[in-house]
C-alpha cells in the first residue's frame, strides 16, 4: 500500500515557505511514490510557482500532489484518516480537531515538525529530538535541514544535475525575450525583500566600467527600482542608465526560477528557498535573509558566512563577506561593490566545489523518509 503524507503549510512571507513545501511536496511524490496531501492556507502564492493550480479550488490534483486549501474552521477528522507522517512545517500549529485524530489514530502517525533552515551549530544537537504533546499520547520529532552531517540536508531533486548540464541559455534568454547583455557585461538578478541599499547598488552599476545586466523579476524590490528610475517598470521593459541594462521580468513559476538562476553571473536570493536553490545553481550569490525580531537573522547570516566562506581564500572571504553585511544592514553597497566585483571569479569557482561537497550528502526529501520508516 501506498505511503500517505500530510503536509500542513501556512503562506508566511508569501513565497518562500510554499516554495519549500511544494517543492517537497512534488519530489515526495515523484521519487518515493507516497501520496502527499498538502494543506495550504493560501493558494495565491501557490498558483503562482506552479500555474497549474487553481487558486479557487479547495481541493485539487496537481503534478501527482493533492492540495487542499487549510480552511479556519477545520472540519472534524476520522481516525481512519490519518495518514502514516505528518508534517507541520515552519511551527505552524495543526488543528485540534486533527490533532485528536491523531491521538486516537489506529496507528498513530510518524508527527514531524520541519524547523527553518540555519547554519548555527546548534541545529546538529536538537536535529531529531522529540517534543511530547502536553495533553495528548503523541510525539513531535524535530527535524532541521542543514548543511553538515547530522542534520537533515537541504531539498534537490534526483535530476537537478542532470538537468542544470542540460539547460540551454540562449533558448531560455530568448523565451524570455531577454536583451542580449553587453560584450564581457556580469548578468545579475535581482530578487530581495525590500532594501535601502537598492539605490547605492544601482548607481554604482551604472557609473562603473563594467557593463551590468540586471534581471529583476517582479516582487516586493520593484518599487525601489522604480523610484531609482525615475519610472514606473512593468514586465518586459527594459532601461538603460550608464553601463547598467535592467530588466523587469514577470513572477517566474519554480522550474522557470531555477533556469533563471543558472543563466545568470550573480543571484541575489531571499528567504529560504531561492537561497537553497542559488547553491545548487553553483553561482555566486548574496542571500537577503527574512527579518526576525530582535535581529536573530543577523546570528543566522553570521553563522552560515562562517561556514560557507571557511576554505575561501581571506581576501575573497573578505569581499564577500563586506558585500554582504552592506546589503543585509543596508548601507553603501555601491561602495562595497567593486572589491566584491573583482571577487566574482573566485567566487564562481568556489559555488561550484560547495554545490558538489553539498551533493555528497543525502537530500532533504530522502533523509524524511528514511526518518518516517525508523521510526514507525
Amino acid at each position: 500500500m501506498k505511503a500517505r503524507w500530510d503536509i500542513f503549510c501556512t503562506v508566511v512571507d508569501n513565497y518562500g515557505d510554499i516554495g519549500v513545501c511544494w517543492r517537497l511536496a512534488r519530489q515526495l511524490a515523484r521519487e518515493h511514490g507516497i501520496g502527499v496531501r498538502l494543506w495550504v492556507d493560501d493558494l495565491a502564492p501557490l498558483a503562482r510557482l506552479a500555474p497549474a493550480a487553481n487558486p479557487a479550488a479547495a481541493s485539487q490534483q496537481i503534478e501527482g500532489v493533492e492540495v487542499r486549501v487549510w480552511p479556519q474552521d477545520f472540519p472534524a477528522v476520522a481516525a481512519g484518516d490519518i495518514p502514516d507522517v505528518v508534517i507541520e512545517a515552519f511551527a505552524c500549529e495543526l488543528p485540534e480537531s486533527y490533532l485528536a485524530a491523531m491521538a486516537v489514530a489506529p496507528r498513530q502517525p510518524v508527527w514531524t515538525n520541519l524547523e527553518y533552515l540555519s547554519a548555527e551549530d546548534w541545529v546538529q544537537g536538537c536535529h531529531g529530538l522529540a517534543s511530547p504533546h502536553p495533553r495528548l499520547p503523541l510525539t513531535k520529532h524535530f527535524f532541521f535541514p542543514g548543511f553538515i552531517e547530522g542534520t537533515g540536508g537541504l531539498l534537490r531533486e534526483a535530476d537537478y544535475a542532470a538537468r542544470r548540464s542540460a539547460f540551454d541559455a540562449a533558448a531560455f534568454r530568448r523565451s524570455l525575450g531577454l536583451a542580449e547583455p553587453a560584450a564581457g557585461a556580469i548578468t545579475v538578478s535581482l530578487f530581495a525583500y525590500e532594501n535601502a541599499a537598492l539605490g547605492s547598488l544601482l548607481s554604482a552599476w551604472s557609473e562603473g566600467q563594467q557593463p551590468i545586466q540586471a534581471l529583476v523579476p517582479e516582487g516586493r524590490l520593484l518599487p525601489q527600482v522604480a523610484a531609482w528610475l525615475g519610472a514606473t517598470p512593468a514586465a518586459g521593459q527594459v532601461f538603460r542608465r550608464g553601463a547598467l541594462t535592467l530588466q523587469v521580468l514577470p513572477f517566474l513559476p519554480q522550474a522557470e526560477y531555477d533556469k533563471l538562476l543558472w543563466c545568470c553571473d550573480l543571484n541575489f536570493v531571499r528567504g529560504e528557498d531561492s537561497f537553497v536553490r542559488a547553491q545548487w545553481a553553483a553561482k555566486p550569490f548574496v542571500w537577503h535573509i527574512y527579518p526576525q525580531a530582535e535581529d536573530h537573522h543577523r546570528i543566522k547570516l553570521a553563522a552560515f558566512l562562517k561556514r560557507y566562506s571557511a576554505d575561501l581564500d581571506p581576501e575573497t572571504a573578505t569581499a564577500m563577506e563586506n558585500f554582504w553585511d552592506a546589503w543585509e544592514m543596508e548601507g553603501d553597497a555601491g561602495l562595497a561593490w567593486s572589491a566584491f566585483a573583482v571577487a566574482l571569479p573566485a567566487l564562481q569557482s568556489y559555488a561550484v566545489y560547495w554545490a558538489e561537497r553539498l551533493a555528497g550528502r543525502p537530500d532533504l526529501a530522502s533523509a524524511l523518509v528514511s526518518f518516517a520508516i525508523k521510526s514507525r
